[in-house]
């Protein structure tokens, strides 16, 4: 616990320091590239006792058959190795749409943005408008981020929660923003038929919103991330390793690997991956009977866990908003992503920030915005 508390306060002091200069959008938008890589810095680095340790997680450079990934092109063929077997565990996407469509809704203008509720194709035969496009004031085309939680109103603003408005602070600084919500009960084609484990078949429906925003003109189709927090974490997780389209991401205290000793990074529920229609389950940690259930209950018993679906984002940058659910200890499984960088010759391609309780605070979001526009708008890492 003391130790917790000792990163705790170092990274409250340096994210302390930087704050000045970065409360509010008009400020975050002035900053520079090199000053945005100073803000990052302090968290791409784990602690010096966690430095090397990859923990009990099995080696993604290392193929089936045992032999070891030594170059780039060994590790292309490892990643498609590795993007097989999970595909193949929680089922294959359909087709992507390479443009899915759009309908505006209502239209409404909020300081510097332009904001239309709108109806969009989110799947073969499926639309949904639960949804918000989000456009700034000015000439573009502007770099995009696409934002998933249960429900759109919470990303512009409009939710319970006033640190969860992802879409309308990004808006304001001069990103694209959809905000897109959705319940985790969703099944496809249907819970009956379901042939995609949920969160999966979430993370194409991120997929072909991504797609939808390298459609449109106001849109820069090479700058396109993905924001998510808590059950929107986990989404944005699956989406940003599963489609490479996404050029970075943001996961805000998902629970970025399997954990059974805490309930809320529960994978293991019927609306994640455990579903299973000839073996339900109740809600609830597994245990003597209530055991695990289909794809994670394959997953864990082969050895799998999601430290495989981090590195297929390698290089592309990627930042966990650690809370309760996501303390420094993950480090021991993002190094697995450092090591997969670092044979590819590229660094600082990974980075989270630690904060004690689960709900983002003013000081991790002003990080997790200067992620985006460093990655976004500024060239990324060096």
């Amino acid at each position: 616990m003391i130790t917790f508390l000792r990163r705790f306060i170092i990274c409250i002091v340096a994210v302390a320091v930087a704050l000045p200069t970065l409360a509010g959008g008009d400020a975050a938008k002035s900053k520079s590239p090199d000053a945005l890589r100073r803000q990052l810095a302090p968290y791409t680095k784990p602690p010096a006792d966690l430095a090397n340790d990859f923990g009990s997680y099995k080696s993604p450079l290392i193929f089936d058959d045992g032999r070891k990934v030594k170059t780039a092109d060994d590790w292309q063929k490892r990643r498609q190795e590795i993007r097989k077997t999970w595909h193949d565990a929680l089922g294959p996407w359909p087709a992507l749409i390479e443009k899915p469509k759009i309908e505006y809704l209502e239209k409404e203008r909020r300081e510097n943005v332009t904001q239309w509720r709108v109806r969009v194709e989110i799947a073969p035969g499926r639309t949904s408008d639960d949804a918000y496009l989000l456009v700034p004031d000015g000439d573009g085309p502007f770099p995009a981020v696409v934002v998933v939680f249960y429900e759109s109103k919470t990303g512009i603003g409009r939710g319970k929660n006033p640190m969860l408005d992802f879409a309308w602070q990004l808006a304001k600084r001069g990103f694209v923003t959809l905000s897109y919500g959705s319940d985790p009960n969703t099944y496809y084609p249907d819970k009956a038929n379901c042939q995609i484990q949920p969160l999966s078949f979430h993370g194409y429906v991120a997929a072909d919103l991504c797609n939808l925003l390298a459609s449109l003109p106001q849109v820069d189709a090479r700058r396109i991330g993905v924001l998510g927090h808590s059950y929107g974490g986990k989404w944005a997780l699956f989406a940003s390793c599963l489609y490479d389209r996404f050029a970075c991401a943001a996961w805000s205290d998902p629970g970025i690997v399997f954990d059974e000793k805490r309930g809320n990074v529960n994978y293991w529920e019927p609306w994640y991956l455990g579903h299973d229609p000839a073996n339900p389950r109740t809600r609830g940690i597994p245990k003597e009977g209530n055991p695990r259930t289909g794809p994670y209950k394959k997953l864990i018993e082969s050895g799998h866990d999601l430290h495989e679906l981090h590195v297929l984002m390698a290089p592309r940058p990627f930042l966990v908003s650690g809370g309760s659910e996501d303390l420094p200890e993950r480090w021991k499984a993002l190094n697995h992503s450092i090591a997969v960088n670092k044979l590819l010759g590229v660094d600082n391609r990974v980075a989270m920030t630690n904060r004690p309780g689960h709900t983002p605070t003013a000081e991790s979001n002003e990080v997790m915005y200067g992620f985006f526009e460093l990655m976004l708008k500024h060239g990324g890492a060096k």
